[in-house]
This record gives structure tokens, sequence and C-alpha cells, in this order.
């Protein structure tokens, strides 16, 4: 496995391996078999496995899930794909009222191995319904892990940690770094849940995942320049989420900047910066900032580059941290 797969690449191997480590596998969804999914995530997998693992599935996202609860009982690991983010509604009842509640309401009898994977967020382009980042309505669902990988290393690996956990898991995988390239270990280097510290840094702490990471690198780089050190904590895992690895960062740094695509208003940034203040507040030399998106349905494609957090945004927040 070891060598540069892009992000698409990285989790088709992931699907691979995990279709032939364990016959109990199977994936479902729209189009994920002989067209190989629309951004070819499951390429080649039906014509390798047959039609009986990877299953084209009717457009009925209620079903998709309800069906994968039901192989579940039945001892499969299912592996659905929602074809893109806005289309996971039509299930959301099957995820948050079946899906998570049941190894509660069997008093931990029943497991449910289960995978959603869901391609979220915007910057490609796309039309109504099709960019949005709905990963808050998911931490707050008890029973759920809700993961979501930058880089195609954490793709591969964290797919398949994920298709591996008896519990269901959320997996977000941020569509516009579907062709980023990088690494690929041959093992998996974290848990599924840990954070990671993926650049160094004394003067601030920039918090993200998923496709927000990137972001945060190219500012902390430009920061660099003008001789400012900010440490880029990706999350990587969003519900649970690793307070231990961000705490020790910001009481290293005294600052920290929450950046996430999803709206400001109510989401993960509003959970990470109270709980920063309560564990790091004599730490703390300035507030906990957020950069996120604006409280408003996500845009038309011709002006979403207005409405996503960019370069100038984390370092416009930096500049405010630092100020204090």
């Amino acid at each position: 496995m070891a060598g540069q797969l892009s992000i698409a690449k990285a989790l088709n191997e992931a699907l691979r391996k995990s279709l032939e480590n364990d016959p109990k596998t199977l994936l479902m969804g729209e189009d994920i078999g002989k067209l190989g999914g629309v951004f070819r995530i499951t390429d080649g997998l039906q014509k390798d496995f047959g039609e009986d693992r990877v299953i084209d599935t009717p457009l009925a996202e209620s079903g998709i899930v309800g069906t994968a609860i039901g192989l579940a009982l039945r001892g499969y690991r299912p592996v659905v794909e929602i074809q893109f983010d806005g289309f996971v509604y039509p299930a959301f009842d099957q995820i948050v009222s079946q899906l998570a509640k049941m190894h509660a309401r069997a008093l931990g009898h029943v497991k449910m191995p289960v995978t959603v994977r869901i391609p979220f967020a915007g910057g490609i382009g796309a039309v109504e319904h099709h960019s949005e980042s709905h990963e808050a309505y998911f931490a707050h669902t008890a029973g759920l892990r809700v993961v979501t990988p930058s880089n195609a290393h954490d793709a591969h690996w964290m797919l398949r940690q994920a298709i591996a956990s008896d519990d269901p898991v959320i997996f977000l995988e941020p569509k516009r770094r579907y062709w980023d390239k990088g690494d690929v270990g041959d093992s998996a280097d974290l848990g599924l849940h840990a954070a990671r510290v993926v650049r160094p840094g004394t003067d601030a702490t920039l918090i993200a995942y998923g496709p927000m990471v990137k972001v945060c690198q190219e500012a902390a780089a430009a920061a660099e320049e003008d001789g400012r050190r900010l440490e880029v904590v990706d999350l990587r895992s969003i519900s649970p989420i690793d307070f231990a690895t961000v705490e020790e960062s910001v009481k290293r740094t005294g600052r920290a900047i929450v950046v996430h695509e999803a709206p400001v208003f109510m989401g993960l940034g509003a959970e990470l910066a109270a709980r920063i203040t309560e564990r790091c507040f004599y730490h703390l030399e300035a507030p906990v900032l957020r950069v996120g998106g604006y409280h408003a349905p996500y845009p038309p494609s011709r002006v979403e580059e207005s409405y996503l957090p960019d370069l100038d945004r984390v370092l416009d927040a930096v500049d405010r941290a630092l100020a204090f």
C-alpha cells in the first residue's frame, strides 16, 4: 500500500481491502456498481467482487440505511454511500432514531457495524444540496462515531478502521480534496479518534478537520513569512473529540482559532471553544476565535468562494488573536 495516492484512490483501496478481508463486508449505494460512484470511489469493485457485494440501490436513502441496519442485525458489515451530503436527510430518521440507538436499546447485546460514507462540504462548483456541512447534526447524536480525514493516508486507514468498528460510523469525505495526493503508509499510525498535530508552532493553535486542514496549513505557511509560528491540529474525529491533544496544544501556544466550513452559528467550533475555555482558561492569552461559513443556505456555485473560509479569513482571525 505504501506510495503516493489521491484521497479518492486511497478510499477505493481501503474498500477493496475490507471486501477482501471479510466476506461479510458489502457495499451499497446509488450508482456505486457499474458506474463506480459519482466520484469513482468504488470504481472496479463490482466487477471484482460481484453484484451481491457491491450493490446498486434505488434512489432511496432511507431504504439504503434501513436495509443496512437489517443486514447488520444479520451479522453483515455494510458500508453505504450517500451520493452527496445534502441527500442524507431522507435517511436522517433511520440514522438518528434507529442506527444510533440500537446498541443502547439492546443493552449492548446488538452491534451495529454500519459505515455511512458521505462526500461532504463544498468547493466543487456543484448545484443545490451538493455542498452541505452537516457534521454537527451527527456529532450531537449519541451512539454515532463521526470522523473525517484530510489526507490520503488517513483516508485509507481511517476508512478501514471505521469498517472494522462494531459501532456505526459516519465517515465524512471532503469531496474537494478527493484529487489531492499524498503518501499512504503500510499501517495505521493513530487510532480512529486521535487528533494529529500536522504542523508544530508556538504562537497560536489552528484547529480544523476535513477540507479546512489544508487551508490552515497554507495559512500557517503564509504566517511564517511574517515570523509567526502557528500550530495546526487536525481533529480527524468529530465525535468523540481528542480533547487531550487540543488542550496540550492550546496550553503551549496560549491562543486558539477553530476553523470549519460549516456555519459558525451552533457549529463544532462552539463546543471546542467552550471546552478549551473551561480547560485552558488560565493559559489563554486571548479569547478562542472561530472561523467558518455564514448562517445562510449554501450559495450558488458562482459565489461559493465568498462563502468558504479561506486563507485571508483565517489570517484575519490570527491577527485578532495576537492583538490581545
